[in-house]
């Protein structure tokens, strides 16, 4: 802690009369946090399993990402194989070390798999999202060797893998479900919330895809 930081608290604490270590002010901030109270949740997002997930695919479309839905985490490879043949792209692809993506039959596919962090040089690139949010057509993507986040913003075209178990109806649930997976004190350091491809339009106003990011967002649903 600075010192300017501790002086700050010590003035802080000397107003209150307290030393900071009091167990019973501790519990009840403890406390405090643990039952925050929730802000107000739009109705529009609180829906069925099956009602999030097409609420999720409507607002993915909406928001320029295309959409492909996979019975079964077997059928990764071969649709990122086809994306990439439909797109007249090189049938190589980066991705980290996400767990859920090994032990799928790539060696089923012509492609070229490479993993870890892109160095700028990759066209294409595959992550697997945490969450989705139905509300907003929102991938949720947690930093991290799994899946590095360079991924996310250098190669010009995305590819991102989501359970249609992780679709969330709203932002404000995704929080609770990253704490829970990744359990307290383990959260990693940066969460991207994605929505859509990379755009801009500060350029007489005019929408310009992969402006900063990628140019195109391809999302594929599992939901076997």
């Amino acid at each position: 802690m600075s010192e300017s930081r501790a002086t700050m608290l010590a003035s802080i604490r000397r107003s209150l009369g307290v030393k900071g270590d009091e167990r019973i002010r501790k519990a009840m901030v403890e406390d405090r946090l643990e039952r925050a109270p929730k802000g107000v949740i739009p109705d529009r997002a609180q829906l069925d399993a099956a009602g999030k997930l097409a609420l999720m695919l409507e607002k993915l479309e909406a928001a320029q990402a295309s959409v492909a839905r996979l019975a079964s985490y077997a059928d990764v490879p071969g649709a990122i194989a086809q994306y990439l043949r439909d797109n007249n792209l090189p049938a190589s692809i980066r991705r980290g070390e996400d767990s859920r993506l090994d032990g799928l039959p790539w060696a089923e596919t012509a492609l070229e798999v490479s993993k870890g962090p892109s160095a700028g040089h990759d066209l294409s690139a595959v992550s697997h999202a945490d969450l989705g949010v139905a509300e907003t057509g929102t991938l949720v993507l947690a930093s991290g060797a799994d899946n590095p986040t360079t991924l996310n913003f250098l190669p010009d075209y995305h590819i991102v893998v989501l359970s249609a178990a992780d679709v969330a109806g709203d932002l404000e649930s995704l929080w609770p479900k990253l704490r829970r997976k990744h359990g307290k004190g383990a959260m990693p350091r940066t969460v991207n919330l994605i929505t859509g491809p990379s755009r801009s339009g500060d350029i007489e106003q005019t929408i310009l895809l992969g402006a900063h990011g990628p140019r195109s967002l391809h999302v594929l649903v599992v939901e076997g």
